[in-house]
Formats: structure tokens, C-alpha cells, sequence
């Protein structure tokens, strides 16, 4: 074998983003056009934190506090709505739009005794629940969540936990995600191999 872990991105590797991003923008439409501008700044912070790299105990809580003060917003309002439309309604569209051969390859892998973990910028278990693959990782490194990684893509540091979970040498770990300049900067700086999946 010639990796010994698998480190998966999820949003944008595990599923077609541009049916589920064309399902969920619908739905904002219809039932959560107030919510809008806050899911816009929301994904602007991130964007802003990512280029900054900044270092913290949960980027994607500083990525709801940020938001919060540039809207003048409490963060607990912030987060309910981000928590609603980014990681519980989106799971039924998720799991209708799976990349079903790279589940397959994911599952294969496990079967020969391939570790696997799941890294991802943004919480992530509720997706992996709702799109019923939450057995398909031996670890999950999603920044919001316990253990999550200081820093966002494309600092390595949520690839290198990962692979230090798994017991796993980072040259022997292979990335694949959907950003070249997200996951496989990650994964340069890591010293791990990536597969980018379009």
C-alpha cells in the first residue's frame, strides 16, 4: 500500500458542491433570506482568517465572533443561524449529491487496512451523520469541535493532528481535497502527498 492514511477534506471532496450550493441558495430564498448577509460575512471572515493565518484555541469560533462585532450581532444569534443553513439543512442535499466513487475508494482503502480521518475547516459531524458515512473515519479534525485544529487550511496544522492520531508519518498520508490552494498547500507543508479531486 502506498499511503498508510487517507486525510479527506469534506466540503467540496465528499460531494458535488455547485448542486448542493444551487439546493441551498433556493432554500435561503424561500425560508431564510433574513439570514443572507450574516452567512455572507460569515464566509468572508473565513476567508480573511485563512490569508491572516491566525492562530487560536477554535478559529471557526473567532470566524462567529468576527462576524458577530462587523454586524453588530450577538455571536450566539450568529452561530444559530450558521450552525441552521451551513451544517443541518445542507445534510439532506449532501447526502442526495455524494461522490459515491470516491466513497467506494475510501472504503476499499479501509478494507486493506488504510487508516482514514476526516479534516475540515468547519464542523463536521453532523454532516457526516446526515449523509450516513460518519463510519467511513477513524478520526475527525474539524475546526469548531473538540481537538480541532488551531489554524485553517492552508496552514497544515489539521492534517499533521490528523496524522499524528492516526499513527501515521505524514510522508506516508496522503491528502485529498477539492483545493489546490486550500488542502494541497496544506498538504505541501505538511510533506504529504495530495490528490485533488474537480
Amino acid at each position: 500500500m502506498e499511503h498508510e492514511a487517507w486525510l479527506v477534506d469534506l466540503d467540496g471532496t465528499l460531494y458535488r458542491p455547485l448542486p448542493v450550493k444551487a439546493a441551498m441558495a433556493a432554500e435561503l430564498l424561500l425560508f431564510g433570506a433574513s439570514a443572507v448577509r450574516i452567512l455572507r460575512r460569515f464566509r468572508h471572515a473565513h476567508e480573511e482568517l485563512r490569508a491572516d493565518g491566525v492562530a487560536g484555541e477554535d478559529p471557526y469560533r473567532a470566524q462567529i465572533e468576527l462576524t458577530a462585532r462587523d454586524l453588530g450581532r450577538s455571536p450566539d444569534e450568529v452561530s444559530r443561524l450558521v450552525t441552521e443553513w451551513m451544517h443541518e439543512r445542507p445534510g439532506p442535499w449532501i447526502k442526495r449529491f455524494l461522490r459515491r466513487s470516491l466513497l467506494a475508494e475510501i472504503r476499499s482503502f479501509r478494507e486493506r487496512g488504510g487508516k482514514t480521518a476526516l479534516v475540515s475547516d468547519y464542523p463536521a459531524r453532523k454532516k457526516l451523520a446526515a449523509a450516513g458515512v460518519a463510519d467511513l473515519f477513524d478520526e475527525v479534525v474539524a475546526s469548531g469541535e473538540p481537538g480541532g485544529p488551531p489554524r485553517l487550511k492552508p496552514d497544515p496544522a489539521g492534517y499533521l493532528l490528523a496524522a499524528e492520531r492516526l499513527g501515521v508519518a505524514p510522508e506516508r498520508s496522503l491528502v485529498i481535497g477539492d483545493r489546490e490552494d486550500a488542502d494541497g498547500a496544506a498538504a505541501r507543508a505538511a510533506k504529504m502527498a495530495f490528490r485533488r479531486i474537480a
